[in-house]
């Protein structure tokens, strides 16, 4: 079973409730805890050893990237990220320095980022680590930008460059907290979600919520060195550009403009983020599915984006 089919499993006898503005199936939770002129976002992840990252990978790397997952999806929402509480499970045999390093990581993303750490919960777990972060950030009420708003004609909008994490960038990658807060002040973005399990299986997770198709321009997809580098070496069996669809753990923005707003995206975001690549890589349509157009031909798009249950190879 994959990852997606077993979350809607899980997911399907699930009842909500008053507050519930949106429950399962988005980055965040969005709900309505009564404080006038705002929404609450309320977001969990959790990452473990031996899947999200190596024996040897440094503590506080490690720490890091716990929390920096959670601030891409509340970034994703158009929201500002708030307070943390976390959960650390140990191994039988650990090292307190380590556990002690790897909190130390973390809280340095949290003050860089204004998030107060303020409780959590430590329990033993087996043979691997695993580090458990629950974020609550909030949004003004009405103005969460969901995956379900995309429309067709929207274009299709990704920032920073794409593939190859696993080189490193999967740890040092800075959640687009800022920039998305930006997108939502300055423009009517219609639908958001973060890249972390690859742009060809993100994207459809917003083709899904929304009733639409999408193209893709392969020539304009921003793929990173790191992905072109470990295809050169021989280190990846992917394309550079199946890397840039298909790897995980990229945690950039995908999004969705009207197109008469295209370039003015273009134009303010250079000039707001010099620094952070931005890229028309499509457009939305209403036939179903997601082609991609190279140089030639147009094409369906069956690969998708990683998958957690997956098998390794």
């Amino acid at each position: 079973m994959k990852e997606f089919e077993l979350i809607s499993k899980l997911t399907a006898e699930l009842e909500s409730g008053p507050g519930v503005i949106t429950g399962p199936g988005d980055d965040c939770a969005v709900l309505d805890v009564g404080v006038p002129g705002r929404h609450l976002l309320f977001k969990t992840d959790a990452i473990v050893s031996g899947c999200h990252f190596d024996a040897d990978a440094a503590p506080e790397a490690v720490g890091r990237k716990a929390l920096a997952r959670c601030l891409s999806d509340v970034a994703a929402m158009g929201g500002t990220p708030r307070h943390a509480v976390v959960t650390l499970g140990v191994p039988d045999e650990f090292d307190v320095d380590y556990a002690a390093s790897v909190y130390r990581g973390l809280n340095a993303l949290a003050k860089q980022f204004g998030v107060t750490v303020v409780g959590g919960e430590t329990t033993r777990n087996g043979d691997r680590l695993l580090l458990n972060v629950a974020l609550i950030g909030d949004v003004a009420a009405g103005r969460a930008i969901l995956r379900s708003g995309a429309r067709v004609g929207d274009a299709v909008f990704v920032s920073g460059e794409l593939g190859g994490s696993i080189a490193g960038r999967h740890f040092d990658f800075v959640p687009r907290v800022k920039e998305a807060a930006w997108l939502a002040d300055a423009f009517d973005v219609h639908a958001m979600i973060d890249l972390s399990d690859g742009l060809a299986g993100d994207l459809r997770h917003v083709l899904t919520a929304s009733g639409t198709g999408a193209e893709l321009r392969g020539t304009a997809i921003p793929i990173s060195r790191a992905a072109k580098d470990r295809a050169r070496d021989g280190v990846s069996k992917k394309t550079p550009l199946l890397a840039a669809l298909t790897d995980g753990e990229d945690f950039e923005l995908l999004f969705t403009v009207a197109p008469k707003n295209a370039v003015a995206v273009l134009d303010g975001w250079k000039g707001a983020f010099p620094d952070v690549r931005i890229s028309c890589v499509g457009k939305i349509t209403s036939e179903p599915g997601l082609r991609l157009r190279d140089e030639r031909r147009m094409m369906e798009l069956t690969v998708g984006g990683f998958d957690h249950l997956a098998e390794k190879d």
